[in-house]
Order: structure tokens, then C-alpha cells, then sequence
């Protein structure tokens, strides 16, 4: 038996509950989704801070600004 006739013998046991290019499809539409979703988050930061704010300017350049906490004094 070959592996093309033991593929087809599997497929004829148990046949795929929807077409196969729907599954492509619906790949397709959940990548397309999620790129959607991420592309809603583009620039989020920016719009966060005021550029009017005189720590804006530090904020954007201190060292630790990668990390969350980082730079920030206490303020009492």
C-alpha cells in the first residue's frame, strides 16, 4: 500500500466534519482579526501623555523608561 492509498483510505474512515479550504478561511479570518486588534493599540502611549507636561520631556528620555516605575520620584 502506498502513502497516497493509505491517505485515502484514512480520509474515507474518517472524513473532515467541514471542507478543507473552510479551514484555511477560517484561519484567515482570525489572523485578519487579531491583526485588526492589534493595529487598534498602535500609538496608545503617545495619547496618553500630555506633551504640555513639564515631566513629559523626562519621562520620554529617562533612563528606566523601558520599565514601569522607573524614574518616577515619590511625591507626597
Amino acid at each position: 500500500m502506498t502513502l497516497l492509498s493509505a491517505i485515502a483510505a484514512a480520509e474515507a474512515e474518517h472524513p473532515l466534519p467541514i471542507p478543507a479550504i473552510a479551514y484555511g478561511i477560517i484561519a484567515a479570518i482570525v489572523f485578519i482579526f487579531l491583526a485588526v486588534v492589534l493595529w487598534s493599540y498602535r500609538d496608545v502611549s503617545a495619547r496618553h501623555l500630555d506633551p504640555a507636561d513639564p515631566d513629559a520631556a523626562q519621562h520620554m528620555t529617562s533612563t528606566g523608561s523601558e520599565t514601569h516605575g522607573s524614574g518616577h520620584g515619590v511625591r507626597h
